[in-house]
Order: C-alpha cells, then structure tokens, then sequence
C-alpha cells in the first residue's frame, strides 16, 4: 500500500526502514521523504512505524507503552 503519494513511498519500505534503524516521523522523512510535500500521510506514517515496531521489537514497544500515572497539578 501506498504511504506517501508525494514520495511513492510503500508501508514496505517504512517496514524496511524500520529494520535499519527508524524510529520516528522525523526519521522517515529524513530518509524517505514521508510528509515533507503535502503532510496528508503523515497520520498513516504513524501507525504504518508503529506497526512495524510491535512486529519487529515487540518487548521494545511494550516496555514504551508502560506508563506510570502522574498526579495533575502536583509540582
């Protein structure tokens, strides 16, 4: 599928991204050119990285997503 019509870019090629070190938007556009034209693919970006994060680094992504709560207002 089609990520970045501006750029041809595929989720493939982010997949393939990913495995050589992408680990953000930035990263994709500095490599790929993703959401550097017009910016619409940038939400798509998104999950197509954080896909091939779980599928790649599974451990990696879930020790990320462990939040720890935070009181509101406390200084």
């Amino acid at each position: 599928m089609y990520v970045c019509v501006c750029h041809a870019v595929t989720e493939r090629q982010i997949h393939h991204a990913v495995k050589h070190g992408a680990k953000t938007v930035k990263h994709l556009k500095e490599s790929l050119g993703v959401g550097s034209e017009c910016g619409k693919c940038v939400s798509c970006a998104k999950a197509c990285l954080k896909a091939a994060h779980e599928e790649q680094h599974p451990s990696l992504v879930k020790s990320m997503i462990q939040l720890s709560p935070v009181q509101l207002g406390a200084v």
